[in-house]
C-alpha cells in the first residue's frame, strides 16, 4: 500500500480544508454482505455510488488515524493498486456504471478501519462517509472465584463456651479467698484444741500416779 507523503497531503486535504466536501456530487459506500458479521479469513465486500463516472478511489484509515491507500478504479474500470500494480494478491476491484467495488479477499485484523471512496471532479476531491469495518469483540466469562470453607455456627458456639467468662472467674478467686480466710484460722484452733486436750491428759495422769504413792 502507498503511504507516500504527497497522497498523504492530498487526503489531510480533504478531511481538514472547508469547500472540498462539496454537494456537486453525492457518494455512499454501503456493503452487500453484513458488515457486523466480519469473520478473519472472510470476504468484505464494499461498493461505492455517485453520480458522476469519472474514477474513484479506495483508500484505509486504521485505528491510528494513518491513511492506507488501496486502488484507483479509472472510468475505463482499470485498477492500479499500490506500487503501480495491475493485481493485487488481496484485493479485488471493479466498477460497473458508477459503482466502484472493492472487495478484501480474506480479512485479517490488519484490515480493520475506515474505508473510504473518494474522487477528483472539477479540480476538487471529494470523499463518502466512512464504512467501518471491524472484527466483533470477542467477550471473555470470568471463572466462579472459589471461597473458603466458611465457619459452622456450632464449631464458633463452642469455641465461645471454652472462653471464661472475667466475672464469673474473679467470684470463683474471691470465693477462694473467703475459704482461705475461714478454715485455715479454724484448722490452726482445732489443732490447739488438740494440743491442750493432750497435754491436759498427760498432766491428770502424773497427778494421779502422786496421789496413789502418798497413801502408801
Amino acid at each position: 500500500m502507498d503511504r507516500s507523503p504527497a497522497l498523504l497531503l492530498l487526503l489531510a486535504l480533504g478531511f481538514c480544508c472547508p469547500g472540498i466536501h462539496g454537494q456537486s456530487l453525492k457518494m455512499k459506500v454501503t456493503s452487500p454482505s453484513d458488515i457486523t458479521q466480519l469473520r478473519v479469513g472472510g470476504r468484505l465486500e464494499l461498493e461505492c455510488h455517485t453520480d458522476k463516472d469519472s474514477g474513484a478511489s479506495w483508500i484505509r484509515q486504521d485505528k491510528r488515524g494513518t491513511l492506507h491507500f488501496i486502488v484507483f478504479i479509472n472510468s475505463m474500470s482499470r485498477a492500479t493498486f499500490g506500487g503501480d500494480q495491475r493485481t493485487a494478491a488481496r484485493f479485488e476491484a471493479s466498477k460497473d456504471n458508477k459503482i466502484y467495488r472493492l472487495v478484501v479477499k480474506s480479512f485479517t485484523p490488519q484490515d480493520e478501519g475506515n474505508y473510504f471512496c473518494t474522487m477528483i471532479f472539477s479540480q476538487t476531491m471529494y470523499f463518502s462517509p466512512g464504512q467501518p469495518a471491524f472484527l466483533p469483540v470477542t467477550t471473555t466469562v470470568a471463572a466462579p472465584t472459589t471461597r473458603g470453607p466458611t465457619p459452622k455456627r456450632g464449631i464458633t458456639e463452642d469455641s465461645n463456651l471454652k472462653t471464661p467468662d472475667p466475672a464469673r472467674r474473679m467470684q470463683e478467686e474471691l470465693d477462694f479467698s473467703c475459704h482461705i480466710f475461714i478454715w485455715v484460722p479454724l484448722a490452726g484452733a482445732c489443732l490447739l484444741l488438740l494440743i491442750a486436750l493432750v497435754i491436759t491428759i498427760v498432766l491428770c495422769r502424773r497427778t494421779r500416779r502422786r496421789r496413789c504413792r502418798c497413801k502408801r
